[in-house]
């Protein structure tokens, strides 16, 4: 087997987190620098803090409120239409009047 072909190993590698919590864990790098840690994530700490990476938190909730108010017009116009009772001038249906020249 080949000597080369793998990368250098280190046991004690240091990870330092930006809210400044710092462990040592083994990795093929040296040092890894991390935006966020069990120690500051919203999951681990039980904070409602939102985690946002380009603005996607503030987008997702755009969607949301746009879906509600999607929701509550098609509700209000679904209401509207069972509301609506048949006219007695309106033209009756091949079956009526078949079922009225019956009669």
């Amino acid at each position: 087997m080949k000597t080369t072909g793998h990368p250098q190993y280190f046991d004690s590698a240091i990870v330092t987190c930006a809210c400044g919590n710092t462990f040592t864990t083994g990795s093929t790098k040296p040092t890894i620098r991390t935006e966020i840690c069990s120690k500051c994530h919203p999951f681990f700490t039980g904070e409602m803090k939102f985690v946002d990476a380009l603005g996607r938190v503030e987008k997702f909730q755009q969607k949301q409120k746009f879906a509600q108010t999607k929701v509550a017009d098609l509700q209000k116009k679904k209401a509207k239409k069972q509301g609506k009772q048949v006219e007695p001038n309106a033209p009756k249906s091949l079956r009526e009047m078949i079922l009225a020249a019956t009669e």
